[in-house]
């Protein structure tokens, strides 16, 4: 059985938009929840296969670099 992968941010950011929801099947690369930085917007994207088993942020909240956003086993 593999580790649960947990996806922390990388920065100070909005969470602009959530994408995925709990229990969803994502494949690598899939975009999971987009923040907004500066006027930019960042796609924060699964890094492998799996379940989005928690997500840990909603719309409009302020992320700080190394806060949970999702876990995916």
């Amino acid at each position: 059985m593999e580790m649960a992968e947990e996806i922390r941010a990388e920065m100070v950011a909005n969470v602009w938009k959530v994408v995925a929801s709990a229990g969803d099947t994502v494949s690598e690369g899939d975009t999971l929840v987009i923040l907004e930085s500066m006027k930019m917007e960042i796609p924060v994207v699964a890094e492998s296969d799996g379940v989005v088993r928690q997500l840990a942020v909603n719309e409009g909240d302020v992320v700080q670099d190394g806060d949970l956003i999702a876990v995916i086993d």
